[in-house]
């Protein structure tokens, strides 16, 4: 399956970087559905067809590891980010069977290389 093919669902209430990723995953070969919150209309829906997630761990509303939880199973994999790096945050993370974390800001390879070790990581 090329990149053209595969859907990265992002999860990010910061309007610039969400613009930001979409960009770069768009340039990279990905298709792209991007919500500002985990309660906005269709996110339910792209989420089933998703390659990976790229989450915000700090969303407004359900965060980030909460909302993933809440995913049936099989959950595609899924990247999280944020600009509050903290043992609480890794914790909910880890605690939410989150693969990666990703601190804010983050280069631009760095979201491509967990992107594709969240994917390795699935069953």
């Amino acid at each position: 399956m090329t990149k053209s093919r595969k859907i990265i669902v992002i999860l990010e209430d910061d309007t610039g970087m969400r613009r930001a990723v979409e960009r770069l995953l768009t340039i990279s070969g990905y298709r792209t559905r991007a919500f500002s919150s985990a309660g906005e209309d269709g996110v339910a829906e792209s989420i089933r067809a998703a390659y990976c997630v790229v989450a915000d761990v700090n969303l407004p509303g359900l965060s980030g590891p909460a909302f993933y939880q809440t995913l049936p199973s099989p959950r595609p994999p899924v990247v999280f980010v944020t600009a509050y790096d903290n043992e609480a945050a890794r914790a909910e993370i880890r605690q939410s069977g989150g693969q990666e974390l990703l601190p804010k800001p983050f280069l631009g390879n760095d979201l491509l290389s967990a992107i594709e070790r969240a994917a390795r990581s699935q069953p």
